[in-house]
């Protein structure tokens, strides 16, 4: 007889557990439906990597140096490093990025003049000012618009966070759970890299299927009940759920079946792992990817920490670009680098900050490449220490309504909503707004 489940019993709570109802694809109660309608726009790009820089990385250490400014702005990065495009420095921890500057553009205007981690973080990923309504941030509109319903059959979900969401504001908003992000959990540097709902430390796939088995044996109530809708539901997470754990998504998530130079070349570490995890992700047709980088909120000993962190986002970041150019994938990938602000660009030295930068966000930075974006660009200017955007302001709409557009999806087009609201995908505060320079 058909497995069937419990409403209230323990298969349905540990599914919830694992995430794996919403990463089969598969919604138990559809509250709403949130049906787009296809976009009549080209697109150029078919993926997009976000590099989310969680904290704040400053404008002055990484993309946008002012060493003319004096030390209470550069501390020790006083001595920024000539690109491989002819007039663009950066900072000085960030050789092997300087080697790839043709590949990406910089935006050294960003603003939005908010200082808080929880509201910056929803402005820049949705774009939105808070209110009434919670957006859904970038990623889980790419998931409504290129996921299940328009022809998206990969064997993970649409949108992944590599590895634990921030928790600054709900990424799905009003769209619902079923567009939240598949968060990883685990760490990819470890053997194995233990993801959450997939692979599990020391269980073999067996005793997995074992377990299942058992399940089903002891479901009573679900062998006794015949044909029940939601239970058929309940079935089929069940079996999209079993597909990737035991199929074509553990050996996805395998890094071990990567060279052993090629992890190298990334760097041994988190983020880079990260990184290689995420171009593997693009290749198996994933549209939206977010690495989530924690680290680079430095009140304290700014300085200390960048020694060891600019090093190895150079490293992870620079050899992301390198292996995507390489493999042909970077032209139909967007990379999207950068965090909710940036920092204080006059340092702390007082106790107790030691060499602090604060949060900023009145002038900082992104970077785009590929998926359509030119490289070897700056958009937008600050001022001679950092402190305020001198020419060509760029919001978060701006940034993520070219985005949107470089993947065919129309920022000016509607937004379904669970209320019918006359709402639209990312509206411009003008029509010269977006980033034209670059596209």
């Amino acid at each position: 007889m058909k497995q069937k489940h419990k409403t209230n019993g323990l298969s349905r709570r540990d599914l919830i557990k694992c995430g794996l109802l919403a990463a089969g694809g598969v919604s138990i109660i559809e509250p709403h439906q949130l049906l787009a309608k296809p976009i009549p726009l080209k697109a150029k790009a078919k993926s997009v990597i976000q590099i989310w820089m969680w904290g704040g990385p400053c404008h002055l250490d990484t993309f946008d140096p002012k060493p003319e400014a004096g030390e209470d702005y550069t501390g020790p990065l006083n001595k920024p490093i000539a690109t491989n495009v002819d007039g663009i420095r950066i900072g000085q921890l960030l050789p092997m990025l300087a080697k790839q500057a043709d590949k990406y553009s910089i935006i050294r205007s960003m603003t939005h003049g908010i200082n808080g981690h929880e509201t910056a973080s929803y402005r820049v990923q949705t774009g939105h000012e808070p209110g009434r309504l919670v957006y859904p941030c970038a990623g889980a509109v790419v998931s409504l618009f290129k996921g299940y319903k328009h022809g998206y059959k990969g064997v993970v979900p649409p949108y992944i966070v590599l590895t634990r969401p921030q928790g600054r504001f709900s990424e799905a908003g009003f769209l619902g759970p079923k567009h939240k992000p598949f968060s990883t959990g685990g760490d990819p540097n470890q053997n194995p890299f233990v993801v959450e709902g997939i692979i599990a430390r020391g269980v073999s796939d067996k005793r997995q299927q074992a377990r299942r088995e058992l399940l089903g044996k002891l479901d009573t109530l679900g062998q006794t009940m015949g044909d029940n809708e939601q239970f058929d539901q309940f079935d089929q997470a069940q079996d999209e759920a079993y597909k990737m754990m035991l199929g074509d998504a553990r050996k996805l998530f395998d890094l071990n079946t990567e060279k052993a130079d090629v992890r190298d070349r990334y760097g041994r570490n988190t983020f880079g792992q990260s990184c290689l995890m995420a171009r593997r992700l693009v290749e198996h047709g994933v549209p939206y990817i977010t690495i989530n980088y924690n680290g680079w909120d430095t009140h304290k000993q700014h300085f200390q920490i960048m020694d060891r962190k600019l090093p190895e986002m150079d490293r992870g970041f620079a050899t992301l670009l390198e292996d995507l150019s390489q493999r042909g994938l970077l032209d139909s990938t967007i990379v999207w680098w950068g965090g909710e602000f940036g920092r204080g660009p006059k340092v702390q030295w007082a106790p107790p900050w030691n060499g602090g930068r604060s949060h900023y966000g009145k002038c900082f930075c992104s970077v785009l490449a590929g998926g359509g974006f030119k490289g070897g660009n700056v958009v937008g200017k600050s001022s001679e220490n950092g402190t305020e955007v001198a020419e060509r302001p760029v919001y978060p709409e701006d940034l993520i309504g070219s985005l949107y557009t470089q993947l065919g999806i129309d920022p000016d087009g509607p937004l379904p909503n669970p209320r019918g609201l006359d709402l639209k995908v990312m509206a411009a505060k003008s029509a010269d707004s977006r980033l034209k320079e670059i596209m």
